[in-house]
């Protein structure tokens, strides 16, 4: 699989997503053995958040990474009420309890709240320093506030992106790639089914014998500095992610994707979900 550096650790370009994960007792099985088959596929990354199941995804991804956490890059993410000095040190331990690790990889301020981007900093350099975390990035972020916070120790903003929602490649994405701070795209494949069923998208997979969801992948891995992290219990699905890192696009397919879903032409809110 393609790879990238991220935070100075190369990663995996696909890696695996947990949103939703935990909150259905009958699917935890199910869950559990998707992250396990994803390991063995090598999809080493692992995003994760304390919000995901009010930790309940935290608990499975800890389960399925037991006994290979070190082969396992692992993100989480904090809540914004919970952003203070105090609040993110005590988060943190609640999430590596959960994890069953004794280091986060990636620790991440899941968006912006009332608490000062400097006190959340220092709370993440403190954990930084205590081993806790080994590095720390920020999720919806737009560019002003990639701009106030002005750290180069940030390793990555992990914000929503799909063909349906690219309204970061008129500046967040810019700025990002001019900075060489990797991208982490969520919810890549859309939600709901809708961008699955276009018209256009199944084109494409069709010259290409793919599915729709492997050319909304291979389209989102056409930049370089973009790591994706699509969620997948169905194993089917599972491997069909893993095997989207060979498929690429010809200028015929994003010309007919752009066509679709025009390019932004100016400054555009965050999209979040």
């Amino acid at each position: 699989m393609q790879t990238i550096e991220l935070g100075g650790d190369s990663v995996p370009r696909i890696g695996q997503g947990t949103w939703h994960m935990g909150e259905n007792a009958g699917q935890r099985h199910a869950e559990f053995r998707a992250l396990r088959e994803g390991l063995d596929l090598g999809m080493t990354l692992i995003d994760t958040a304390e919000m995901y199941a009010e930790g309940g995804a935290e608990e499975i991804v800890g389960q399925a990474i037991r006994d290979r956490r070190d082969e396992v890059y692992l993100v989480s993410k904090i809540y914004p009420h919970n952003a203070s000095t105090q609040g993110v040190l005590a988060a943190c331990e609640r999430s590596l309890r959960r994890l069953g690790t004794d280091t986060i990889d990636l620790y991440l301020l899941h968006w912006r709240g009332q608490y000062p981007l400097s006190e959340t900093v220092e709370a993440f350099e403190r954990l930084r320093e205590q081993g806790k975390i080994l590095r720390w990035g920020v999720s919806n972020f737009d560019v002003d506030d990639l701009a106030e916070l002005d750290a180069p120790a940030c390793a990555t903003n992990q914000v929503l992106y799909n063909p349906g929602a690219r309204g970061i490649e008129y500046d967040v994405l810019p700025w990002q790639a001019r900075h060489s701070m990797p991208l982490m795209a969520y919810c890549p494949i859309g939600q709901g089914g809708a961008l699955l069923r276009d018209a256009a998208l199944q084109r494409i997979a069709d010259k290409h014998s793919a599915t729709p969801a492997q050319v909304a992948l291979a389209w989102a891995l056409r930049h370089p500095g973009v790591i994706a992290i699509p969620k997948a219990v169905n194993l089917e699905h599972l491997k069909q992610n893993f095997d989207a890192d060979k498929l690429r696009l010809d200028d015929d397919d994003l010309a007919q994707i752009d066509a679709a879903y025009p390019p932004p032409t100016r400054k555009q809110s965050l999209q979040m979900v």
